[in-house]
């Protein structure tokens, strides 16, 4: 068994005791459980699956990183959801929004280096993670 940790600036993190993780970093999956090496990794926009109790939980990370060390994972991430939270209709109104500025912006010439057009390119991420793996 390994301490999962799971970290996120909103408050819905949780700490639990889990047979092994999976999550994808920037490079590829990773499998986290007991006694692997110690490692740090960005991760990609993608499902962390976490297995426990004879089962397995799927949720949705958001960018952040993972950390692996004397058998404590930690997932510190701007945002995560279990898959069977994840509203699709609400996901793809999001995604909607998000193409459709940056479809404006890139149309004006607008400067993609201004924060606005990089927050509207995360919510475009966040939408299609959530699209991607929302249990219908």
């Amino acid at each position: 068994m390994i301490d999962l940790r799971l970290v996120t600036p909103h408050a819905d993190g949780f700490e639990k005791k889990v047979d092994k993780v999976i999550v994808r970093g920037i490079l590829g999956d990773l499998m986290l459980m007991e006694n692997t090496a110690p490692i740090v990794t960005p991760l990609a926009y993608n499902t962390m699956k976490v297995y426990m109790d004879g089962g397995v939980k799927v949720g949705v990370v958001h960018g952040g990183y993972v950390s692996m060390k004397d058998n404590v994972a930690t997932v510190a991430t701007t945002a995560f959801e279990w898959t069977y939270d994840i509203d699709a209709t609400r996901a793809q109104k999001a995604k909607d929004r998000a193409e459709a500025w940056l479809q404006e912006a890139e149309s004006k010439g607008e400067d993609t280096s201004r924060q606005s057009y990089k927050e509207a390119k995360l919510s475009l991420l966040r939408a299609i993670n959530r699209l991607n793996n929302a249990e219908i």
